[in-house]
């Protein structure tokens, strides 16, 4: 079974002037578990939108997306919020840490936020072994404003992967919305190549969204979009 399924997924805006604006225009895709996907394209391609859409974060206007076995579109707001939290990591480009916590109780948030089903020995195990892996052990007391952009990123990345560590579970959906957009081609590429490390690892089914090419290249497919649809599908060798 593939992890993830899209069918026929579209949303459509509606701005002030009354026009009506396709962001995501009939959709399908298939990605396999363990699959590193990235999704390319302009500006105003859809690509962030249909991020959202695959993270429950926003709801389709037509279609719907299957993750292991369970369409989004069935769940009511709990159980999606409940579904996403056991399932899904989120890394936004702007890193969404909280200023007044340090990194490791950045990374605790999932659990802080109301996730109490993991033993708390589990849940301190989990988090030792993400920040030890992800080269933050000495700065997991600093506050955000003390780390460099590559470190917060770490730390972002930590926190979407807790649960899944926690829980000893393993090919979980990792979704990044230009995770490299804040950084720069140094700290990009090292935390391309922890991605892919993390992927091959942990059989983390991971969906990149950018517009690099040289992020792209450490995927093993990519989709490119254009107004909405899918206009490409290849390996990284074939851009």
């Amino acid at each position: 079974m593939n992890h993830v399924i899209v069918k026929n997924l579209k949303k459509v805006f509606s701005t002030k002037g009354c026009s009506v604006v396709n962001a995501v225009n009939g959709v399908d895709l298939e990605i396999p578990h363990g699959q590193f996907l990235s999704i390319m394209g302009p500006s105003g391609s859809g690509k962030t939108t249909l991020l959202h859409l695959m993270a429950g974060l926003s709801k389709p206007t037509e279609g719907e997306v299957i993750i292991d076995g369970t369409s989004l579109e069935s769940l009511n707001d709990r159980q999606l919020t409940l579904f996403r939290r056991r399932n899904i990591g989120i890394i936004f480009q702007s890193f969404n840490l909280i200023p007044t916590l340090t990194a490791e109780e950045n990374v605790m948030l999932p659990v802080l936020a109301g996730y109490h089903d993991v033993e708390k020995a589990k849940l301190h195990e989990a988090v030792d072994k993400l920040l030890e892996r992800l080269q933050l052990t000495e700065r997991r007391g600093h506050y955000p404003d003390t780390l460099s952009g590559g470190e917060q990123q770490r730390v972002a990345i930590a926190r979407a992967l807790l649960l899944d560590f926690a829980t000893e579970q393993q090919g979980g959906l990792l979704l990044a919305d230009e995770p490299t957009g804040n950084l720069d081609s140094a700290n990009g590429e090292t935390l391309c190549r922890l991605l892919k490390d993390l992927c091959r690892e942990s059989g983390q089914t991971m969906v990149v969204v950018t517009h690099e090419p040289s992020v792209a290249k450490w995927s093993d497919r990519v989709v490119t979009l254009m107004d909405g649809k899918i206009v490409r599908d290849c390996t990284p060798n074939e851009l």
